[in-house]
């Protein structure tokens, strides 16, 4: 006889149902959480700022008989009337109630009560009248106070003698209340008005943004009116500094000791608000600040233009005695070229006046291809920069109508300024350079404008002293109806063209003192006039 295993078996019992929490069967309201909890916070706390009681005993609920599955259902009592006896004791009295509703006015009512506040929902009817439908009164919205944009005051620093081409400029550029002073010109703009001057100003050297001014008597004044400004809102101590000073009339001893002064109330002020103090750095400082003293006041620029504008990006080869930018365009400025006429630059040197001609013409900006310093600071907002240089570039002309001419003596200057025009975006065929004497060249049209900065003082040797009268003969004899303009430092050139000047505008070439020459050409001479 084998003994077998007892088999085991597996009984299922029916699970009763869980009863219910105990606060649930001592009437205590059911806590909720998650979302739902949420809800009902905000409610009640939207429910007091209205001035409205919140319900702080919770509502009691009845039992019902369990469902035959088991599951229990609790629905809140229904309130009674305001008068708590029964109907019995009220002897029989009847109470007035509301017709029962369905879900529709149900639905409706709930709208009503999530109706806001600024509508009403009550509607004209006498006293005692029900109300079927609720009336909503639409108030006009009052409209709406535009932001008005913040206006700063500029400054634009320029070469002396184009304090006047600047002006106009600026005018034709839409700014307002401007104003040419000593070695620049004074105006005001918004944010995107300040980065607009950077963008399209030919003439200016930089941009100056004033954020302080006030009366100074000793240098401390200078370093408390640092300490004051807002400096944190343009930069911060992760950038790096670099402080200049000027004067004019100032009755300080030590420019230097000011510059110092001015420095430290700034690192004073970033130290006490952000709890460190920026680098010094006088290469390449992410954020410039101008210390300018008079006689009575100091004010502080905050420089937003970083490198000089008129450092356009596109020149490397200077040659011998560069032109800046910003003085080649105010030569055409003051000679009057319209950019549709012919041009004409017989010492070409680096192509910088025929460079910037060719921009001028075609509508180029002469900052649409170089980093700025605004572009470090704080306040710097990338899309609007690139919105305002993408529509700079919808308004280039693809080409030019007019001939742009340039000449050299020497083919490597030629080369070079072929490069500089190239980096420039300019296509071969906008400029013409060739290598030329001037005293042989033809005209490159009927009527023109000849600017140029012809070889003064040391670069012109005395073996070549007849080079004036030899050109000024060449020129009465092909060149009658062109306007020549002539920047030179050499104030008896006049006499040696044997040409007598309808103009003469007193400038600066760096440290020179210059002037710009304007003749009118006539065939043959100008004996009689």
């Amino acid at each position: 006889m084998t003994d077998t295993p007892a088999r085991k078996t597996l009984s299922l019992k029916k699970k009763t149902a869980s009863a219910a929490p105990a606060a649930a069967r001592e009437g205590e309201p059911r806590k909720r959480s998650g979302a739902r909890a949420r809800a009902a916070a905000l409610n009640e706390r939207a429910q007091v700022a209205r001035g409205e009681e919140t319900e702080t005993a919770p509502k009691p609920r009845t039992a019902r008989p369990e469902h035959p599955g088991g599951a229990r259902f609790e629905r809140a009592e229904r309130p009674r009337a305001r008068d708590e006896r029964p109907r019995a004791a009220r002897g029989g009295e009847r109470t007035d109630r509301p017709a029962r509703r369905g879900p529709a006015s149900e639905r409706h009512d709930g709208a009503a009560r999530r109706t806001p506040r600024h509508m009403d929902t009550t509607s004209a009817r006498e006293p005692g009248e029900a109300s079927e439908h609720p009336r909503i009164e639409h108030r006009a919205r009052a409209p709406r106070r535009p932001r008005i944009a913040e206006t700063f005051h500029v400054f634009a620093p320029c070469p002396h003698g184009l304090e006047e081409a600047l002006s106009l400029e600026l005018d034709a550029l839409g700014y307002e209340g401007v104003a040419a002073g000593r070695a620049g010109c004074h105006f005001q703009a918004d944010w995107t008005g300040v980065l607009r001057a950077n963008l399209y100003s030919r003439l200016a050297t930089r941009i100056l943004v004033r954020v302080a001014q006030a009366p100074v008597h000793t240098e401390d004044d200078i370093l408390e009116l640092a300490r004051q400004t807002e400096w944190e809102r343009w930069f911060g101590p992760e950038h790096s500094l670099r402080v200049d000073t000027s004067a004019i009339h100032s009755p300080m001893q030590s420019l230097q000791y000011c510059n110092l002064r001015a420095k430290d109330g700034i690192c004073d002020r970033l130290r006490e608000r952000e709890g460190a103090r920026p680098s010094i750095d006088t290469v390449r400082p992410d954020a410039r600040v101008h210390l300018f003293l008079d006689e009575r006041q100091a004010t502080l620029y905050l420089d937003v233009s970083g490198e000089s504008l008129f450092k356009r990006g596109w020149r490397l080869d200077k040659g011998e005695a560069p032109l800046r930018e910003n003085l080649a365009a105010g030569l055409l400025a003051l000679s009057g070229w319209a950019p549709d006429a012919p041009l004409l630059d017989p010492f070409c040197g680096s192509g910088t006046i025929l460079i910037e001609a060719a921009w001028i013409a075609l509508g180029v900006p002469p900052g649409i291809w170089r980093p700025f310093g605004f572009e470090r600071l704080r306040p710097h907002d990338a899309r609007l920069w690139r919105d305002l240089k993408d529509d700079a570039r919808s308004h280039i002309l693809p080409r030019l109508e007019q001939p742009l001419v340039g000449s050299d003596l020497q083919a490597g200057v030629i080369e070079a300024a072929r490069a500089n025009a190239e980096r420039a975006h300019l296509s071969p065929d906008t400029i013409h350079f060739e290598t030329c004497d001037v005293r042989q060249m033809p005209p490159p049209a009927e009527t023109g404008w000849i600017v140029t900065n012809p070889p003064y003082g040391e670069r012109l040797s005395e073996s070549e002293a007849s080079l004036w009268s030899e050109w000024a003969s060449q020129l009465k004899r092909h060149f009658g109806g062109w306007q020549l303009n002539i920047i030179t430092s050499d104030l008896d050139l006049p006499k040696q063209l044997r040409l007598k000047a309808k103009r003469r505008h007193p400038l600066h070439n760096g440290a020179l003192d210059c002037r710009l020459f304007q003749f009118e050409l006539v065939s043959a001479s100008y004996r009689g006039q």
